[in-house]
């Protein structure tokens, strides 16, 4: 079958031949139609313990040997994976979709929504509140500005590096404001769209942003952290959490059930208040430009069409 298959430990995958996985006890195999690509995907981490070749992970949209239509997370048998003809996947991670979500909506909301709203929900908004969000130009960040408007935020900002692509969020009125990171005084830039400093701040980058982002808040400020990558490490006094709540918050491990039905209260969310994120497409013969795109950081969810 044909697969994006990965030769070694941090090799970019490549269009080609791979096996056909076979039936086991307990799994479904899915000939896979839409294929979704994330951070964690290019990491390799997850293939320390795989021989390869292998597929690349990935999660996707397919139908099940039954004719259903469903969805998978990044939880395919290895060495198979999302992004090939057919994977094979846990029961218990396999999801119907519904008749009227469109394929990309559905991989996007799955992950990456959970992400962004399990920990926003955490922070306990409160009507008319400020909401800071890190990394708000990726998947996650756009989504998150979203979902903080529906949880009451009364103002949202959204910081990144990346300048034209924080413009593409005022163009789409996802925020109240921007701020650009990277210059001579973050917190000064926070602080400059922060009035009396942030009530909530929903951290997908870490590192010095993350330290920034403390030094611009108020009293009783809630800040939840999700991703690492501006840097796993962070050097903070005591007066940077006083009176304050900081969080680490991770959604993976989850049961299957409970992420399942984190995601189909996302899909409700979706239709009633019409909820997007930019996206790239790059099919399965251009997977060596999507691996390096996702590498780059895209500023939009990547999927591709695995079948002609």
């Amino acid at each position: 079958m044909k697969a994006a298959v990965i030769s070694g430990s941090g090799v970019a995958p490549i269009s080609g031949e791979f096996r056909d996985p076979a039936p086991r006890d307990g799994c479904v195999t899915i000939d896979v139609e839409t294929a979704g690509l994330g951070g964690w995907d290019v990491l390799g981490a997850y293939r320390m313990a795989v021989e390869y070749p292998c597929v690349l992970r990935g999660e996707g949209v397919g139908r099940a040997e039954d004719g259903r239509r469903v969805y998978f997370g990044e939880r395919s048998i290895a060495p198979w994976g999302g992004w090939a003809e057919r994977t094979i996947v846990p029961e218990a991670e396999v999801w119907d979709v519904p008749d009227d979500i469109d394929d990309k909506t559905a991989i996007t909301m799955a992950i990456a929504g959970t992400g962004a709203l399990v920990p926003l929900e955490a922070t306990a908004i409160q009507p008319g509140e400020s909401v800071l969000v890190l990394g708000a130009t990726g998947t996650l960040g756009q989504l998150a500005l979203q979902f903080a408007r529906i949880l009451g935020a009364g103002r949202v900002v959204g910081a990144s590096r990346s300048a034209p692509a924080l413009a593409r969020l005022s163009e789409r009125g996802l925020v109240d404001a921007t701020v650009t990171m990277g210059t001579a005084d973050d917190v000064a830039a926070l602080k400059d769209h922060g009035g009396d400093g942030y009530d909530v701040v929903l951290d997908l980058v870490c590192g010095a942003p993350l330290v920034a982002a403390l030094k611009a808040t108020r009293f009783g400020a809630r800040i939840a952290t999700v991703g690492t990558g501006a840097g796993a490490m962070i050097n903070i006094t005591a007066g940077d959490l006083l009176f304050r709540t900081l969080t680490v918050i991770g959604t993976g491990q989850r049961p299957p059930n409970d992420r399942e039905q984190i995601w189909r209260r996302i899909l409700e969310l979706t239709r009633q208040h019409d909820i997007s994120v930019d996206h790239l497409q790059y099919d399965l013969p251009r997977i060596t430009e999507a691996w390096e795109a996702q590498k780059a950081g895209p500023h939009a969810k990547i999927t591709g069409r695995i079948k002609d």
